[in-house]
């Protein structure tokens, strides 16, 4: 996309160290929005075009410390990207609650808060661009994904409610749902060395997710993106 599309504009994402958090952030940037990026390993610090806030997403006085930071400089997010996330295979019964609590925690009530935070402040403006990062395990349950399953079905319930409570309200809403992505999520499972897993050769790269927010945040505001998904050419269901 040529030009600045998003000059002018400020950006949330969360997650953003890494991953597709980072490539989202990047690709925002690029195309002239402020970016604000949330991560538990930055530090709080300002550049140009980017704001960095310390931010742990699984606690909760953490959120709001940071949104409540950003509403007052630089302010109100013109486009909010919820990615933050944990990530691990285990079958149910070797699932410790800690590990259950956690995952739900920060995949699921740390991008509640973001948004209940933040949407009076949407509504108020008329307009704004919620976007959820999903995943094909919103939708398909895979063996070994009990808690990231039940995280981010939890993330699309919230996602379909949020789009029914902000229609006509100017705040449009994505849900971005991909396939396997390569980032180092996958380093501790190694699915290289396990039949049945997509070879990492072979997944997304997060820059193809980035590519993909910047499409949904860019049309015109006749458009409504309400989700995507994403697979990899060569994708391996797991069964």
């Amino acid at each position: 996309m040529s030009g600045a599309p998003l000059t002018g504009k400020i950006a949330l994402v969360t997650g953003a160290s890494r991953g597709i958090g980072l490539a989202v952030a990047d690709e925002l940037r690029a195309a002239g929005a402020h970016v604000v990026r949330f991560a538990r390993s930055l530090g709080d610090a300002s550049a140009d075009r980017q704001t960095d806030v310390r931010c742990d997403m699984g606690v909760p006085e953490e959120v709001d410390r940071a949104v409540s930071k950003v509403v007052k400089e630089p302010g109100i997010p013109d486009i909010v990207v919820n990615n933050a996330g944990v990530f691990f295979i285990k079958r149910i019964e070797e699932t410790t609650t800690a590990e259950f609590a956690h995952t739900i925690a920060v995949n699921l009530t740390g991008p509640f808060l973001v948004v209940r935070a933040l949407i009076p402040h949407l509504r108020h403006k008329g307009g704004g661009h919620l976007v959820t990062i999903g995943s094909v395990s919103d939708h398909v349950g895979y063996p070994g994904s009990s808690a990231y399953a039940a995280s981010k079905f939890g993330v699309r319930g919230m996602h379909e409610v949020i789009k029914a409570e902000l229609a006509q309200s100017g705040v449009r809403t994505t849900l971005i749902s991909p396939g396997p992505v390569d980032t180092d999520l996958w380093d501790e499972v190694d699915p290289d060395s396990k039949p049945g897993f997509t070879k990492r050769k072979d997944m997304l790269r997060a820059e193809d997710v980035a590519e993909a927010v910047l499409f949904a945040v860019t049309r015109p505001g006749r458009v409504d993106v309400t989700e995507m998904r994403m697979l990899p050419t060569v994708y391996t269901p797991r069964g």
